[in-house]
């Protein structure tokens, strides 16, 4: 009895990981295309390089999503060919996003351009930072019970989303407290970072074949 409670108990730890997947998936899809129309209308680069990140993060999301299955049919954690290859997108989209987020953040400060306003910014990143904190709350959780270093570390990394939405915070939150066009191009320039970061930790997963590269 207590074997089939195990299992069964089991079986629904799983149940949530997916579900927690599906809404990083489905979360993602939904912020990228409110932060990019948002950020293009109202010219805010800040938030339009958020939502195209975003886009980039729903592929790291289905990479995931597929080693939920394997790791469930007890295919165990080491990487397939089809996560390597999530991750060798993943992280050239980051890194396209990074040298794009630079380029146009500099051609922003050099002309004085500025939004015509950040609320939206405002919106899209508290929202975030809400959600992403609950998904990796919940993915700890799940992770610990099933002893899964996979899962943890995919929580793990979920706090990039967490730091990226706060970056968004304060350059959206910073301009419309003060007007200051520069500080949509030095949020960018954050975001440009942290995009960078992730491309890189992408391509040291391949390389290395651990579930997360960065240090918590």
């Amino acid at each position: 009895m207590e074997s089939i409670n195990l299992v069964y108990n089991k079986e629904s730890l799983y149940k949530t990981a997916f579900l927690l997947s599906y809404i990083t998936i489905g979360y993602n899809i939904i912020e990228g295309i409110v932060s990019v129309l948002f950020g293009f209308e109202d010219e805010t680069l800040a938030l339009f390089g958020f939502g195209v990140d975003s886009f980039v993060e729903v592929i790291s999301g289905i990479g995931i999503l597929h080693m939920l299955i394997r790791i469930r049919n007890n295919n165990g954690e080491s990487r397939d060919a089809f996560e390597n290859t999530a991750l060798k997108i993943t992280g050239t989209g980051f890194y396209m996003l990074a040298v794009g987020l630079i380029i146009t953040a500099i051609y922003n400060l050099i002309t004085f351009h500025k939004p015509e306003t950040t609320l939206w910014g405002i919106i899209v990143s508290s929202i975030s930072i809400i959600t992403m904190s609950i998904l990796i709350y919940y993915k700890l959780k799940v992770g610990r019970f099933l002893n899964s270093n996979a899962i943890i570390a995919d929580a793990n990394c979920t706090k990039t989303c967490l730091y990226l939405s706060f970056a968004l915070l304060i350059a959206s939150l910073g301009y419309e407290i003060t007007g200051i066009g520069g500080l949509d191009s030095l949020g960018a320039f954050a975001i440009a970072w942290f995009s960078f970061k992730e491309g890189k930790e992408a391509f040291e997963k391949v390389k290395t074949g651990k579930s997360c590269s960065c240090e918590h």
